[in-house]
């Protein structure tokens, strides 16, 4: 087996064996969104609506998702203010998938578990589209031996973060209180249910073609599951759906690595860098070598081709070799 930092095995089959079963406030908190957002959109749309849905569906998965729990809470790929890391996880509760802490065991779970030679078609979205949507969005798996966390105790025990993750799901629902106060039912069904069902189920479905199609360069040997960018949801996931990349280089802060590859979140982050708000941001070339990471040399040398002056990621792969 394979540990990570956070994660280690209790037994051999691990990341393999368990059941998945149905998780009510997870299933209800998205399908009772769902069906407000099918039923209750339509007859309560406005523009004003629809541009608090583009606003706040931006703001939450750029600040909130993107930068504040997976880039700095997960991945600690960059150093901010504490201020700034609090707001920024705010914001990514307000995305309506977890807790801070449970958003980071989650991740972990999976990427720990992607990273054996088998793991559970749960953990790797092995099973067809409809059946991984019934589970990813209205289940959670349940291991036969689930494996240790050891979670950093500024996190763990932070009074915030425990705050945060005991009542997650009442910060979801009270931004209605002033969506509702100041544009009424509409902007109430847009910035509400509508956008957490674009946000929780697009990170599904992003996730979903992100490992098992698309685009790659990297290839992570004796992996259960390799990562593929997905070049259509680039700019929409801020930078997120370049998985093939986040495979190669986790710690990165930089997902599209080339031109070619959109990444607001980076956009945000590096104007953020210029101003003095945050430091010590990691980059691939600031990351120890993978002996298991291998290069896709054909995508690669296409990619290095067309942009030859951002071959440094390639450079540093080759050097380490």
């Amino acid at each position: 087996m394979i540990d990570t930092d956070r994660v280690f095995a209790t037994h051999l089959n691990a990341a393999s064996s368990g059941v998945v079963i149905w998780s009510p406030i997870k299933s209800l908190w998205f399908l009772s969104n769902l069906l407000i957002a099918i039923i209750a959109a339509p007859i309560f749309f406005t523009f004003s609506a629809f541009f608090i849905f583009l606003i706040l569906t931006a703001i939450t998965l750029c600040f909130g998702h993107s930068l504040g729990m997976h880039r700095l809470l997960i991945h600690r790929s960059y150093e901010c203010p504490k201020w700034m890391e609090y707001l920024f996880v705010y914001l990514g509760v307000l995305v309506g998938m977890a807790g801070p802490i449970g958003m980071l065991k989650q991740h972990d779970l999976r990427d720990w578990a992607q990273r054996q030679t088998h793991c559970h078609d749960y953990l790797l979205h092995g099973s067809s589209i409809f059946k991984d949507a019934w589970w990813q969005l209205n289940c959670e798996l349940k291991l036969n031996h689930p494996p240790q966390f050891n979670i950093e105790p500024e996190v763990q025990d932070n009074s915030f973060y425990q705050f945060l993750e005991s009542t997650w799901l009442l910060q979801a629902l009270l931004i209605g209180l002033p969506l509702y106060f100041i544009g009424g039912t509409s902007w109430l069904v847009w910035g509400l249910s509508v956008r957490v069902v674009v946000s929780v189920g697009g990170h599904w479905l992003i996730g979903y073609f992100a490992h098992n199609q698309g685009e790659r360069s990297w290839y992570v040997k004796g992996a259960a599951v390799q990562g593929h960018n997905i070049r259509v949801a680039g700019f929409m996931s801020m930078g997120e759906a370049w998985h093939n990349n986040h495979h190669a280089f986790p710690g990165s802060a930089m997902l599209g690595l080339y031109k070619d590859e959109p990444d607001p979140g980076w956009w945000v982050l590096n104007a953020l860098n210029n101003l003095g708000f945050v430091y010590n941001i990691k980059l691939p070339e600031h990351l120890p070598p993978r002996q298991e990471l291998l290069l896709e040399q054909q995508n690669l040398s296409n990619k290095v081709r067309r942009y030859p002056e951002q071959c440094e990621i390639a450079n540093f792969i080759n050097k380490v070799r």
